[in-house]
């Protein structure tokens, strides 16, 4: 688990420096106005949206000596390098057009990375509660990644965009390092397939419009779209409004961040408990409470600002974990209905969503500050009304979508009794048609012996 968790180093790493870190170097270092971030980064996002299910139904359908899933990891990860040198490199003089192209090249690489590995992780863990455990490392690996990358900007000394270009070079390190562990070390177990094994923008529509997949679909656009808006506002909330220094706010998010390491493994633990659906309830209604109490701690107060970031990090690292397994639930009993795999086409369903979130949180959020007046640039004075403003985007607004999501799983159905019983039918049916196999083998080399068949 460990080896083939890896590759989320690298991967949190950059999506951590992506939303919190590469709005304030465009904005402040580059020179971009908030409004052009916030367009920028929308535009590739709905620009990517249709990529996922591509690329699912492009990995459900690969078949080679090496596995279905592990020759995409090793595809995407130069994507992922290239577009972070030229993103975490940039000068002062950039257009809007470079930003969005090398996003769009660098969203195209994640995609590959990410989608590959959620779906070789639902084929590497078959039981319900294994599965929450995978998907509960792969968390917690991310969560040192994010705080290593968290460590680079201190240790560097000069400006912010020092900083950023000393993020940049981890990460283009570390990604192909952690890609050859995975792919040299993880096996990989490739289901059989069934006779017809293409699928349609029909098959696309049908699974989308499964019950539990629109739960899990809006439950994790709601789930991302409200910690995200955070992501993108964190700096300048901590900075501007609550009134800590640009290492205050490092070291309180690296408190967040490494919350996220006990959080993976309790609500993992959790899951498998209680059941990962109520799980997920409790962690919403959680998340509500430790976020509001950031409103109640005073200003530059580091002594109640890191547990109350502690906090919040430990509960929102529920949401992606608890999910990720869930979807790999369902995909199951999709292969048991319809005799395919699935498994990548269901994962670009969550990620897409994931993605429209983002785009509408950097979107929304930034073009709200610049209607409330508020100045991303550096050394800027910025009125009491822009600055709550400021306030009520980062604290309340992520609530309110978390219930949301939390609200999506009451009722849930496939919980691990069913599962259990899902994946018995299963594995009967893979023993059967991995006999037949053997048979067919056995016959038709004993007829090329011009002996008769054993079958």
């Amino acid at each position: 688990m460990l080896s083939f968790a890896s590759t989320a180093l690298p991967v949190a790493a950059i999506g951590l420096v992506m939303g919190v870190y590469l709005p304030r170097f465009f904005a402040g270092h580059l020179g971009l106005s908030m409004v052009a971030v916030g367009a920028a980064i929308t535009i590739v996002r709905l620009i990517d949206l249709g990529l996922d299910p591509l690329l699912g139904m492009a990995m459900d359908r690969t078949k080679s000596r090496w596995g279905r899933y592990r020759p995409w990891l090793v595809v995407g990860a130069p994507f992922v390098m290239l577009a972070v040198y030229m993103l975490f490199m940039a000068n002062p003089g950039v257009t809007e057009g470079y930003i969005i192209g090398w996003l769009l090249v660098l969203y195209l690489g994640i995609s590959i990375v990410t989608l590959a590995q959620a779906a070789w992780g639902a084929a590497l863990a078959t039981d319900y509660n294994d599965r929450s455990r995978v998907y509960g490392v792969i968390s917690a690996v991310g969560v040192i990644g994010a705080v290593l990358i968290l460590v680079v900007p201190l240790a560097v000394k000069g400006s912010f965009a020092n900083g950023v270009h000393a993020m940049g070079w981890f990460c283009i390190i570390l990604l192909p390092i952690t890609v050859v562990i995975c792919t040299m070390i993880s096996p990989e177990r490739v289901a059989p397939r069934a006779a017809s094994p293409q699928a349609s923008f029909a098959d696309y529509w049908k699974l989308l419009t499964r019950p539990e997949m629109l739960r899990l679909v809006f439950a994790d656009f709601v789930l991302a779209l409200g910690p995200g808006t955070t992501a993108a506002l964190y700096l300048f909330f901590f900075h501007d409004a609550r009134g800590y220094t640009t290492p205050q706010t490092s070291i309180l998010l690296m408190f967040y961040i490494a919350a996220g390491l006990a959080g993976a493994l309790f609500w993992s633990w959790l899951a498998q408990r209680m059941g990962k659906h109520r799980a997920l309830i409790l962690a919403s209604v959680c998340y509500a409470v430790t976020q509001s109490m950031l409103m109640i701690i005073p200003k530059a107060t580091m002594a109640l600002a890191i547990p109350g970031m502690f906090a919040v990090g430990f509960v929102s690292s529920s949401f992606v974990l608890i999910v990720r397994a869930m979807v790999a639930d369902v995909a199951d009993e999709v292969r048991l209905e319809t005799g395919e795999e699935r498994a990548g086409l269901l994962y670009a369903l969550v990620t897409t969503t994931q993605k429209i979130g983002s785009a509408i949180t950097v979107g929304i959020s930034f073009t709200v500050l610049g209607l409330v007046g508020y100045n991303a640039a550096e050394g800027a004075v910025n009125t009491p009304e822009a600055i709550r403003g400021l306030e009520l985007c980062y604290v309340f607004a992520p609530v309110i979508l978390v219930f949301f999501g939390g609200a999506c799983f009451i009722g849930w159905k496939l919980d691990a009794v069913r599962h259990g019983e899902v994946r018995r039918q299963l594995d009967l049916r893979d023993a059967l048609a991995a006999e037949a196999e053997l048979l067919q083998a056995g016959s038709g080399s004993n007829l090329a012996d011009g002996k008769p068949g054993a079958g």
